[in-house]
């Protein structure tokens, strides 16, 4: 997983969006040194093994992908002693790495005390961490996501440390607090004076779009490690550029992007992992299409969303390449 002493380029979790098969197709380019599985809740019972081999199916391939990225196993909960045999139940089903999410800003999954809520109550989050790191193997990395805070930046000073002392064995935020929600602006500056006195890695996550805003972000916090999310997905050329600048790979020559070949793997990848409707492969493609053309260069979009089938997006999007 993380390593202190080299970079590191993360895949983040996006509840609904970055499942096992768009694990597989993102990470299937190299740029990626290990991904973040979706969150699974643990509330008033402990999931069964079961249940983690059906969220996160890699856990029957030694926790990789079919194209060979690692994957960490991220659960989301308030109880310290459940969230602890929670994370061993994930270790007997195959996980090599638990992260924590103290992120999530979803109102439902706050009003059940989860998520960001626990930013409001920095000793919990030491109980959490402190529980889970002694219920776990010492070879196994616990870490944990959080925002800057519930609703001011200054928060994090205060729970970073209280996931430190707890045992995590590096940290990722997102720069932005619980109430703004996705809204600009970042505050990137905030994670870097976190990472300078904290004495565990720290990840860099949120609104890096282009290989300027992560120069920007790298120049504002000086980490060494960062999180993508919509970004890699509004622009997948942009994971390869950032793994190039970091160290990770070699600079390749800037070629045209080609969708379709793209699309065609995460059908095969989701057929493959579940067997999913075909209407639900046509809902994740589009899913992926609006993302890259709200935020990206894609500029078909609206050739392709009235789409009913499979063949149909992708005979509107050969009939005339975007």
């Amino acid at each position: 997983m993380l390593r202190p002493d080299s970079p590191s380029l993360i895949l983040a979790p996006m509840e609904g969006v970055t499942d096992a098969p768009m694990r597989a197709v993102l990470g299937a380019g190299g740029a990626f040194t290990f991904a973040v599985s979706e969150f699974l809740r643990v509330s008033q019972h402990v999931p069964p093994r079961s249940v983690f081999l059906r969220h996160v199916p890699e856990l029957r391939h030694e926790a990789r992908t079919p194209t060979g990225v690692p994957v960490q196993v991220q659960i989301l909960g308030g109880d310290a002693g459940r969230m602890a045999e929670a994370a061993m139940v994930a270790v007997n089903a195959g996980a090599t790495a638990i992260d924590i999410n103290f992120g999530c800003p979803a109102p439902t999954v706050n009003r059940h005390d989860g998520g960001a809520t626990l930013l409001k109550y920095p000793h919990r989050i030491r109980e959490i961490v402190s529980a889970m790191r002694s219920a776990l193997p010492p070879g196994i990395p616990l870490s944990a996501k959080m925002r800057l805070g519930w609703d001011s930046i200054d928060a994090i000073d205060t729970n970073a440390e209280m996931a430190a002392e707890g045992g995590v064995a590096w940290l990722t935020i997102h720069a932005r607090t619980r109430m703004a929600g996705y809204q600009p602006p970042v505050f990137w500056a905030a994670i870097g004076r976190v990472r300078a006195r904290l004495g565990v890695p720290v990840v860099a996550n949120g609104d890096i779009w282009t290989i300027d805003d992560f120069r920007r972000c790298r120049d504002e916090t000086r980490c060494d490690h960062f999180m993508l999310g919509r970004g890699a997905l509004a622009d997948p050329t942009l994971p390869g550029r950032v793994a190039a600048e970091l160290g990770l790979r070699p600079a390749e020559p800037e070629l045209p992007f080609d969708w379709v070949a793209q699309l065609q793997e995460l059908v095969d990848q989701t057929r493959d992992w579940d067997a999913a409707r075909p209407n639900r492969v046509v809902h994740r493609l589009k899913q992926w299409l609006a993302l890259a053309a709200a935020h990206g260069s894609f500029r078909a979009f609206d050739r392709v969303k009235r789409a009913l089938t499979v063949e149909e997006l992708f005979a509107s999007l050969r009939a005339a390449p975007p």
